[in-house]
């Protein structure tokens, strides 16, 4: 009897500065990562251009079937503690929303797991303390689908990055048996996100108002140049080593950090060793250098291969993929099955 091949998967992680996307050989793991490609964000000849490498031959539909990771500017991403008696309170969460977030629950979509292994809070008996809220504007949710149709992309599954990536980074640190708490980073041109995770989960967040946009007029006037224009074109050129200057660059954003930091390691006992960024271009990865030094501590290595291994997923030699830059770690996150690949190493260590 002839078994029909099981669909190819495609992949897209539009984050801020660059989309990218892959096809595997299916479309849940055990897979081979058979083409990973990347173009500039915002840029709908690029993108179209990228998805016809992915598939060069259209669907009946016309659409590509994807599972897609966002990063919408007014994402949710916070770490609370709730009180369980009161979860199911008419009226509990939207006062969470109002009272903790700022926000109107109305006006968003908006979802609670657990914090240590994303689990969702409905499908327990007795329900965590520890939470992760995450989700975004009904607005920027509606544009986002908008977007992807326009562009020829029919979203199978849509994810926040931001959870994705989170969950991924758990993962790394429990196989590597990390015990060191690591700062997540996401630098964007007008917000910061901040995560301090574990191996036990996603222990601390903050949202920073501000981000790489509040260092263009720093660097306007270190440099003497005559607008803001000229700061702005420079310092996105990579053609000026800006790393003497990281730690003037850098000084409002690590008042809020050394907060965040201070407030865990005190409350913990325990130490911030290591940082990780997953939003930077690569003309700008010389910000995580000097976000380390500034902090006293050193840049993650994440070990991706070992992990992608680990969840079932084989890189083609010649899929296009760079390892060693944590961008992409974003599209593997979307591709992990957790329980699907845990049930799978076990199997393999009988």
């Amino acid at each position: 009897m002839l078994f029909s091949q099981k669909s190819q998967g495609y992949f897209l992680d539009f984050a801020e500065h660059a989309v990218f996307g892959a096809r595997t050989s299916s479309m849940e793991a055990p897979f081979v990562v058979e083409v990973m490609r990347e173009c500039p964000a915002g840029d709908p000849g690029a993108l179209a251009a990228m998805l016809a490498q992915l598939q060069p031959k259209k669907s009946p539909t016309g659409y590509l079937h994807a599972t897609v990771g966002l990063y919408p500017p007014k994402r949710v991403v916070r770490r609370h503690t709730v009180e369980p008696k009161r979860l199911r309170e008419p009226g509990y969460f939207a006062e969470i929303c109002t009272q903790q977030f700022r926000i109107e629950q109305e006006a968003y979509a908006l979802f609670m797991v657990n914090a240590a292994d994303g689990s969702d809070l409905e499908a327990v008996k007795t329900p965590t303390k520890e939470v992760v809220v995450c989700g975004m504007a009904n607005e920027d949710a509606t544009a986002a689908q908008t977007t992807l149709l326009e562009a020829g992309v029919y979203p199978e599954r849509i994810e926040l990055g931001s959870v994705a990536t989170l969950g991924a980074v758990v993962s790394c640190l429990g196989q590597a048996r990390s015990k060191s708490p690591v700062l997540v980073l996401e630098i964007e041109a007008d917000a910061m996100h901040s995560f301090i995770v574990t191996a036990g989960g996603v222990e601390a967040s903050r949202p920073i108002p501000q981000g790489l946009n509040a260092m263009i007029p720093i660097v306007q006037k270190e440099l003497g140049l005559k607008d803001e224009e000229s700061a702005r074109r420079l310092f996105f050129s990579n053609t000026f080593d800006f790393t003497g200057m990281g730690p003037q660059l850098v000084k409002k954003l690590l008042k809020e950090l050394q907060s965040s930091i201070g407030f865990y390691e005190v409350q913990t006992g325990q130490s911030v060793s290591e940082v990780l960024t997953t939003q930077l271009s690569p003309k700008l990865q010389w910000l995580e250098a000097a976000i380390a030094s500034a902090l006293g501590i050193k840049p993650l290595k994440l070990e991706q291969a070992a992990w992608l291994e680990s969840r079932g997923i084989t890189l083609r030699e010649d899929a296009g993929a760079n390892l060693a830059d944590p961008r992409w770690l974003g599209l593997f996150a979307l591709m992990a099955n957790y329980n699907a690949s845990d049930a799978l190493v076990a199997e393999e260590k009988k």
